[in-house]
């Protein structure tokens, strides 16, 4: 949630700002936040409170929480720098004025930085020494010989032995003051953020360990125009000791190599009105100013920037993650229907769970098809013999391990048994190993092994992913970039906001909901969804949504939340059934008194229900929006909001990275979208990448614009690099792949300054490491950016 302490300062002013920034009303925004701090959620404020904050969706709902929290903390923030430089007893109301105007937390640390208590520094020493005339004297009149000057300030009593020691004093002083100018500091700054680069060399001796990161080696791009994945990867390359980063001020080496004062040096200067006249004191002066830009100010905002760059990054890399979770957790459902999970594995043998349409385990085996046992006929008959039993309709298969060959298993059992009807998919299961060994599926799965457990997630996940990945940890799930190397709870806390949008915008049957599916649901706490369930074993089912009010501590706070995202199908009243909120019911009320009906004569009546005009039945309570959603409601109730299920058909003699040839058109699935592409299953073991330059004839800013994870594509293949294990593809069917070979894009050419506006550069081979927990279509490690091979073998 959203509160963080009521905003400081002005609250009008908080309001206005946001609303500014998301291009809303302002009147909006303090509704919205009303709702916020009186504990409603996102979801449940834009799916039933429309009216109240004139139709804001989900995603400004959490754009505004964001900026709420942020600018929350920086009032908070600056009320206690108030208080310490008030207890300093330096606070004047110019002072506070400029702290209170503050518009950025850079900003207001800038404004404290001079009265933030800090250790003894040699400007302090200095000042105790007596030497500040000295260094204001020489500012103010330049044309005091420093020498001569200096004289006058010798003691050896204070630590001040000659002129030499009095005038290293008053330079530390001078550049102590220089460093802690806030606006001069800010400009600084953002000449250097619009203006500088990030360079990227190679340490000695390092070429061979550091392979993965060859992209980087002699590397140098503008800040503003570093994509978040090379950010990452070059940080992370520093951090293994691998690369030495540098963050130059200037565009490119030429002017960083310029004779004279730089720009920064003439900017100091200007500032504090120093220049070179000839006068004694200049030279002394415009050295001062190079000290403190060299020694202090380059320093400081060479920390600020990388900050800058890795939160941009960040923000960005969960940006990425968030939207690929989204479209996996909404990725369209098989259903309810009788499935059959494999979990391969070679020496260990392919472990098997059949489930029922509800996701009950009915049956398990253990089969041993591959090598060494080699079992093949023997595990194609145990398979026959449950799918048989238990009127299986529908085969997962994992893609970890072993993946391709089981594939194939359930590919020779349907062929011998084609009377079966099967089905079979290959799936993700990312994070089943996480799931198999929590708490969760020991309390879930008690009788079961956890191996066995695993095969169970990659069945339920196939008939519905949504229920099943709820019960991960959401960055174990595996699609992200670099997730590892962001901010623990910013990724939490915007991966935990996708779920609670997914699981409302889809809805939960309250009769078969888990505890964690229950947890994510408006209202929902982990302890009243255990209470939820405990109620429901040992009352039975509930029949009504009213009845969930017996729940223990589910009190009408709790029920307005979640009243309207639980589903009750088949109880006593239909609308329990649907999105339609309890308290709107009396809305439905009118709505069959005007037309003479039943609730269920009226649910599902199209010709009725488009010939009524929402209007008509708005009230005090109830506006256009609520009547004209209850009305979509009732001509489709509980609607999905899923895709229709299908699956990919992978080519038949296409099964290892020796069997792709350039020119190849086939089907796949699309794991994971990256800032720089997107990774293709296509049933070979390892994703190949369609770089964003190849994904359409028109340009394309965001790979997301063309594909999504989970949807079925056609690709051609441009390139294959066996030993590399790397296959480069394309949406454009026409591309020729010698062409693209011959101009350098098969294998991901790109510029020697590893700059292509669009995209990683070479296809993202700069990128490296572990990128993310989970064991299963871990998108991105599979296709390789752990060692920088797009096509990396998966677990």
């Amino acid at each position: 949630m959203s509160q963080t302490g009521a905003p400081g300062g002005s609250g009008n002013a908080l309001y206005l700002r946001i609303a500014e920034e998301l291009g809303v009303r302002e009147h909006q925004v303090r509704v919205a936040v009303e709702l916020l701090d009186g504990g409603a959620t996102v979801p449940f404020i834009a799916r039933y409170r429309k009216e109240a904050t004139g139709g804001l969706d989900d995603t400004q709902l959490r754009r505004l929480e964001e900026r709420l929290r942020y600018l929350r903390e920086l009032e908070e923030r600056k009320e206690a720098i108030l208080e310490s430089i008030r207890s300093q007893g330096k606070l004047t109301e110019e002072l506070e004025q400029q702290i209170r105007q503050a518009d950025s937390k850079a900003r207001l640390e800038d404004i404290y930085l001079p009265y933030k208590p800090k250790r003894r520094t040699k400007a302090q020493i200095a000042r105790e020494a007596g030497l500040e005339p000295l260094a204001d004297g020489l500012l103010s009149d330049p044309a005091q010989d420093p020498q001569t000057a200096a004289a006058a300030f010798v003691d050896p009593d204070k630590g001040v032995a000659d002129a030499n020691a009095a005038l290293e004093g008053a330079r530390a002083i001078l550049v102590e003051r220089f460093a802690e100018h806030a606006d001069l500091i800010g400009a600084l700054r953002e000449r250097m953020w619009t203006h500088g680069r990030l360079i990227s060399r190679v340490r000695e001796g390092k070429e061979e360990a550091g392979a993965k990161f060859a992209d980087y080696f002699d590397f140098s791009e503008p800040f503003t125009e570093l994509p978040s994945h090379r950010i990452l990867a070059m940080f992370r390359g520093e951090k293994e000791e691998i690369l030495d980063l540098e963050l130059s001020p200037e565009a490119d080496d030429e002017a960083a190599a310029a004779p004279g004062p730089s720009w920064y040096e003439r900017k100091i200067a200007e500032t504090f009105g120093i220049a070179d006249r000839g006068r004694p004191a200049d030279r002394w002066l415009t050295e001062t100013v190079r000290w403190a830009w060299r020694t202090r100010i380059l320093v400081h905002l060479g920390i600020d920037l990388r900050t800058r760059l890795r939160t941009e990054a960040e923000d960005e890399a969960v940006r990425v993650f968030a939207a690929n979770l989204r479209d996996l957790l909404l990725a369209a459902p098989a259903g309810t229907r009788p499935t059959m999970g494999l979990d391969p594995g070679l020496r260990t043998g392919v472990k098997v769970a059949v489930v029922d349409g509800t996701g009950k385990v009915v049956d398990t085996a253990t089969i041993y098809p591959h090598e060494p046992q080699r079992r093949w006929d023997e595990s194609i008959a145990v398979l026959a013999a449950l799918a048989k039993k238990h009127a299986v309709e529908l085969v997962a298969i994992g893609n970890g391990t072993a993946s391709r060959e089981t594939d194939r298993l359930a590919g020779e059992l349907i062929k011998r048994h084609p009377e079966l009807k099967l089905t079979k998919v290959v799936v993700s299961e990312a994070g089943a190993s996480v799931y198999s060994a929590s708490a969760y599926a020991a309390q879930e799965l008690p009788d079961l092994d956890v191996s066995l457990r695993g095969a169970v997630s990659i069945a339920r996940r196939l008939q519905d992913p949504l229920a099943e990945l709820v019960k991960i940890d959401p960055k174990s799930i595996g699609v992200g970039q670099y997730q590892h190397d962001v901010s623990e709870t910013k990724l939490s806390r915007s991966l935990d906001a996708v779920v609670e949008d997914c699981v409302n915008a889809v809805g939960v049957d309250v009769n078969t909901a888990s505890v964690p599916l229950l947890t994510r649901v408006s209202g929902i706490g982990e302890s009243l969804a255990a209470n939820i369930v405990a109620h429901r074993e040992a009352n039975g089912p509930f029949r009504t949504r009213q009845a969930l009010k017996e729940v223990p501590r589910l009190g009408p706070k709790a029920f307005e939340q979640c009243a309207g995202f639980l589903r009750i199908p088949g109880g006593d009243d239909p609308l329990d059934a649907s999105a339609v909120h309890p308290e709107a019911y009396p809305v439905v009320r009118r709505i069959l008194d005007a037309t003479g009906t039943d609730i269920r004569s009226l649910i599902g009546n199209t010709k009725v229900l488009r010939s009524l005009k929402p209007a008509d039945f708005v009230d005090d309570t109830f506006g256009l929006p609520t009547v004209t959603d209850i009305l979509a409601e009732l001509e489709k109730p509980g609607r999905d909001p899923r895709p229709a299920f299908k699956t990919a058909a992978f080519a038949d003699g296409v099964e290892t990275l020796e069997d792709l040839k350039p020119g190849m058109v086939l089907e796949g699935v699309v794991t994971n979208v990256a800032a720089f592409g997107a990774f293709v299953d296509v049933g070979v073991h390892q994703d190949g990448l369609v770089h964003i330059s190849a994904m359409s004839k028109n340009y394309v800013s965001d790979p997301r614009e063309v594909v999504k994870p989970g949807d079925i594509v056609k690709v051609r293949v441009l390139d294959v690099d066996i030993p590399r294990k790397r296959i480069s593809l394309t949406l454009r069917l026409d591309d020729d792949p010698a062409d693209r070979q011959r101009s350098g894009q098969g294998r991901g050419g790109g510029r020697r300054d590893g700059r292509q506006g669009r995209g990683g550069p070479r296809g993202g081979r700069g990128q490296s490491g572990p990128l993310m927990g989970g064991a299963m279509a871990d998108a991105l490690r599979r296709a390789g950016l752990d060692k920088g091979l797009p096509g990396q073998p998966r677990r």
